[in-house]
């Protein structure tokens, strides 16, 4: 009897330590948040939701190089157990990718109401809100606007190409670029274009916070990062500037990526998770975010856009992020036999 009384007890243990791992205790007052947004942005807005809320948000960053790549994969190797609630990416494609192999949930979320359509997933797996631009981060003190590329086509023939920098591109927002040239140029023409990036000599760097380093720095003349890493250096060096590239009459315009939030397949903390959607997907929120420097074209109606940028005078990218994504598994074994082998 006392054996068989020692024996049940190890398998209550048991259940209840695997019920705790996985997360099925959805009492808890707390949620869990995956994010590729760089802390000094997301954690304020974690504090003000635990304000506003209180429930506690257990975050979990990624790094630099990496960024949404890292938990991305983390979130696909979890799918069975998963351990996030949330997933609040600062960029697009990997979100899409989440939703193709069955790791995101359905989520009705009212702040989502007011955003376009485009940023709005037609089977309500995801939801987009304000982003980031892709620009070209210039020290002044190396080198004159006027004789900076104003294309990206004109990068890859500057006289400057070697005092030049890009992140790696198979990660982040900068792998997202290249997605969505190979949709927009077509796979020849933008593998082409990338290959004679390498072959010229263009400085490959761990990531876009590194690219606005360097140039600051002055190790680098010019770079290729966005508009969150460049403006807030901007602040510090009076030397810098951007160019929102493709401007022209007939230029294809700046990329901007948007945010995006996802509920996770089997969430542990369900009702915590609609609420942090819910207050993530706000305009109150976007404007906090926009006043702080991490968003720059907002994109609910209500929302006044950032000082340092006109956004409504930016021409932007036409993108179907769902062509660029198909594109994205192509598109990164290309860069990679490109820039890392």
């Amino acid at each position: 009897m006392i054996i068989k009384r020692k024996i049940l007890l190890i398998i209550l243990t048991l259940l209840v330590f695997l019920t705790s791992f996985c997360g099925c205790n959805g009492n808890i007052k707390s949620v869990v948040v995956y994010t590729s947004v760089d802390q000094v942005y997301s954690e304020k807005i974690f504090k003000l939701f635990e304000q506003k809320s209180g429930i506690k948000v257990k975050a979990v960053y990624d790094i630099e190089a990496s960024k949404s790549v890292g938990l991305a994969n983390r979130l696909v190797a979890e799918k069975d157990c998963p351990q996030a609630d949330v997933f609040w990416n600062g960029e697009i494609l990997k979100i899409l990718d989440l939703k193709e192999k069955g790791v995101l949930e359905r989520a009705d979320i009212t702040s989502a109401k007011g955003l376009p359509s485009s940023f709005v997933d037609e089977d309500g797996y995801w939801y987009g809100f304000g982003g980031r631009a892709r620009v070209l981060i210039v020290n002044k003190a190396l080198v004159s606007l006027e004789n900076c590329p104003k294309t990206l086509s004109e990068l890859a023939n500057s006289q400057y190409i070697k005092q030049t920098g890009i992140a790696y591109p198979i990660f982040g927002t900068t792998s997202t670029q290249v997605a969505t040239l190979y949709t927009y140029w077509g796979e020849i023409k933008a593998k082409e274009y990338f290959t004679s990036l390498k072959n010229l000599g263009i400085s490959v760097l761990e990531g876009n916070s590194v690219v606005k380093d360097y140039v600051s720095q002055k190790k680098l003349y010019m770079g290729l990062t966005d508009t969150d890493d460049a403006l807030s250096e901007m602040k510090q060096n009076k030397d810098l500037d951007i160019i929102f590239l493709d401007q022209g009459e007939n230029d294809m315009g700046t990329l901007v990526i948007p945010n995006t939030v996802a509920y996770i397949k089997g969430a542990p903390h369900p009702t915590q998770a609609d609420a942090f959607m819910e207050f993530l997907l706000s305009a109150e929120t976007e404007q906090a975010l926009v006043d702080d420097g991490w968003i720059h074209i907002p994109v609910h109606i209500n929302v006044t856009a950032s000082k340092d940028i006109l956004a409504k005078k930016i021409k932007i990218m036409p993108v179907d992020f769902n062509e660029a994504y198909k594109k994205l598994l192509k598109a990164t074994k290309e860069m990679t036999e490109i820039f890392v082998y």
